[in-house]
């Protein structure tokens, strides 16, 4: 999970955000595709997903550097159908597909009811939550998942094979805010994870739910999107770290129930639940999506929080790229 920071230095979005940019471009990578990629890592700084924010960026000036990732993708789109569509990233990250496939999805969920895009041949998508977010904007229910290459052994736990795949969901609600559930299926469950065997002991069920939907994640976002088992039966990967792929599915709310009957459901439920007892240790009762936006506000004005292991990782990146570190 994503915690709040004990201490920090404030930095300013738009500072944040150009710094994001000038180390993009600096590994090669154009200037708008270097400031579409800084404008989504910013946003996930701003609602507090700082694991999935501007601190990603020195893994990938290092892997475009070192020629695992394509700087200057072409995104294209193939198998079109009414409601089914496939977009190569070009070896690229995967920021560049998953908005595509998205953009691509909007038109054919509200012609066809429902629709769906898998997107290949790129890295890393970021959080899921960006793409399923998007959904609910233009007024549909969206799910995201992401695969990846897994490279399993014999000698490895079963949990290996559940990999490290996030899942989203998202909700459009009328007055307030939609409702984000974004996560990853193995959080807390990695190999290198303090409480693995503890969490086994005291709670077997909801471990093996976990790699329940890290195993159907890897499933509908990595085999189905072209990533196979085996890396040496990859076709037509150009770019070593192009080894992922995306499912995005669109519903058209309309479809099953009048779009404003939904959201005046989904607006009383927030409601509702705000008013409710927190988990203990918490402040407040919430459901997904909320705090986010408010740190969102928040960040926005007063600055991103940067601790400093965060400001270490763009020191670096800085270092590296040869760029005045702004803060």
């Amino acid at each position: 999970m994503n915690k709040e920071r004990d201490s920090y230095i404030k930095v300013q979005a738009d500072t944040m955000r150009g710094l994001v940019a000038e180390l993009a471009q600096k590994v090669g990578m154009p200037g708008d595709k270097a400031e579409f990629l800084a404008e989504r890592l910013v946003a996930n700084d701003l609602r507090g997903v700082f694991s999935h924010g501007s601190k990603q960026i020195i893994d990938y000036t290092r892997h475009i550097r070192n020629g695992l990732i394509n700087a200057n993708p072409q995104i294209r789109v193939s198998n079109e159908a009414a409601s089914t569509v496939v977009v190569d990233g070009d070896g690229g990250l995967g920021y560049y597909a998953a908005v595509r496939g998205v953009e691509e999805v909007v038109g054919r969920a509200r012609e066809q009811g429902i629709a769906a895009v898998v997107t290949r041949n790129h890295g890393h998508i970021g959080a899921a939550g960006i793409y399923a977010r998007m959904l609910a904007e233009h007024d549909l229910a969206g799910y995201v998942t992401s695969g990846h290459q897994l490279n399993l052994k014999s000698e490895d736990s079963i949990m290996a094979a559940a990999g490290g795949s996030p899942m989203s969901f998202a909700v459009p609600s009328g007055q307030e805010v939609p409702m984000v559930l974004d996560f990853g299926a193995m959080h807390d469950l990695y190999a290198g994870s303090p409480h693995v065997h503890e969490l086994f002991k005291l709670a077997p069920g909801l471990v093996f739910r976990s790699m329940g939907l890290g195993f159907m994640c890897q499933a509908l976002g990595g085999f189905l999107a072209g990533v196979p088992l085996q890396e040496e039966r990859a076709v037509g990967r150009r770019y070593a770290g192009a080894d992922q792929g995306s499912l995005i599915i669109a519903l058209d709310i309309n479809r099953f129930l009048p779009l404003e009957q939904f959201k005046s459901e989904m607006d009383a439920y927030m409601r509702v639940t705000r008013t409710m007892q927190p988990m203990p240790g918490y402040e407040q009762a919430t459901l997904p999506g909320v705090l986010e936006v408010q740190r969102e506000h928040d960040f926005g004005l007063s600055g991103i929080p940067v601790d400093e292991k965060h400001r270490q990782m763009l020191t670096e990146a800085a270092a590296e790229c040869d760029v005045l570190l702004p803060f």
